[in-house]
């Protein structure tokens, strides 16, 4: 499992992502009960622009640690991407509750501010 993570991780570093979907995905295949490994196959998939096995490979990470809050993350960005700003938002709200100091989050959180997401009159 070491390996295949570490070699997906590797070619999502620079910047393989056929071959990062191959290493997590064999990862998944060996062990689909490893929540990172389908972490890491969400990554490799929104690299490649494949958003609906992201969203799937988020789902399975979901679904095996509900509180994996970068999964979480990664569920907003998508949600983002889709132009689906409330419930982006609401996602990333989700994240800072589980971890107040993920920079990412509060971060996307103000890109959206931007977008007039959030904001009071």
């Amino acid at each position: 499992m070491d390996l295949l993570l570490r070699r997906g991780q590797k070619a999502l570093e620079e910047g393989q992502t056929e071959a990062a979907i191959e290493h997590f995905t064999a990862l998944t295949d060996h062990a689909p009960e490893f929540a990172e490994g389908w972490h890491g196959l969400a990554r490799a998939y929104f690299a490649a622009d494949l958003y609906g096995p992201t969203l799937d490979a988020l789902g399975h990470v979901l679904a095996l640690n509900p509180d994996h809050y970068p999964a979480m993350f990664g569920l907003g960005v998508l949600l983002v991407e889709f132009e689906d700003y409330a419930r982006a938002e609401e996602t990333f709200m989700k994240v800072l509750n589980l971890n107040p100091h993920y920079e990412e989050a509060k971060e996307a959180l103000d890109r959206l501010k931007r977008v007039g997401v959030g904001r009071t009159l």
